[in-house]
């Protein structure tokens, strides 16, 4: 049984949404959904998994798309909900796009440095060959390809500028920068923005026009709000 969110009520949800950001909406957004549907099908043979980065790169995309639809499938989406999920492979993980080492746990990914350098020797260069690149825009066709547009995909948490920064000057090294070497903070910071601009371009051009607008969830059962006029 495909996820019970008829393709009309994503048009609802739309004028709702405009109507709410351009204060017409006489009522507050709520979303409400409810487990436990019957999805019409045995379950996968994937676990769930609290982040998307704790399915190792020999599972297919494709797998842990089918995992989301039958957790989405089990949903009964109320109010101003609707389908969502969103890529999560960890807070800032542009730092994994251009070299950070990525540490996946139970509860959440981790990036560091893989080397010790002063901030000014630090360069940032965005890498389209690079293996967690590659692995998020995969994950985010295959969901556009097996809803074409009928659940949002959010996303991924590229993380802000001192958050991409840190990962290479963690803990109180970045705090020191910020008084030793204002200057060198700066300068890396632009970098980050720049290489921040050119992540979510790559995948909104992915995700674009066909997603149905915009949004960064926490899991598969969790939504953006959205809104209307009445």
């Amino acid at each position: 049984m495909p996820i019970d969110f008829p393709a009309d009520r994503w048009a609802k949800i739309a004028d709702d949404a405009r109507c709410w950001w351009a204060g017409q909406l006489k009522r507050p957004l709520i979303q409400m959904r409810l487990s436990g549907a019957d999805p019409g099908r045995s379950g996968p043979r994937l676990p769930r998994m609290h982040r998307t980065a704790q399915y190792g790169f020999d599972v297919p995309a494709e797998d842990i798309v089918d995992r989301w639809d039958y957790d989405l499938s089990r949903i009964t989406y109320l109010g101003d909900a609707f389908p969502a999920v969103i890529p999560d492979f960890g807070p800032g993980v542009i730092a994994a796009f251009m070299g950070g080492k990525t540490v996946v746990d139970c509860d959440t990914v981790w990036f560091q440095p893989h080397t010790d350098r002063p901030v000014r020797d630090l360069r940032f260069k965005t890498d389209l060959h690079n293996a967690w690149f590659l692995r998020v825009q995969e994950v985010m066709r295959r969901g556009l390809d097996r809803w074409e547009g009928g659940v949002q995909i959010g996303m991924t948490d590229l993380g802000g500028n001192l958050d991409i920064l840190s990962t290479f000057r963690p803990g109180e090294k970045l705090l020191f920068d910020l008084y030793d070497d204002p200057e060198g903070v700066k300068a890396r910071t632009w970098d980050a923005h720049e290489a921040w601009w050119f992540y979510f371009g790559a995948f909104n051009a992915i995700l674009q026009p066909v997603n149905p607008g915009s949004g960064c969830q926490p899991s598969c059962s969790c939504s953006v709000a959205q809104r209307r006029c009445s």
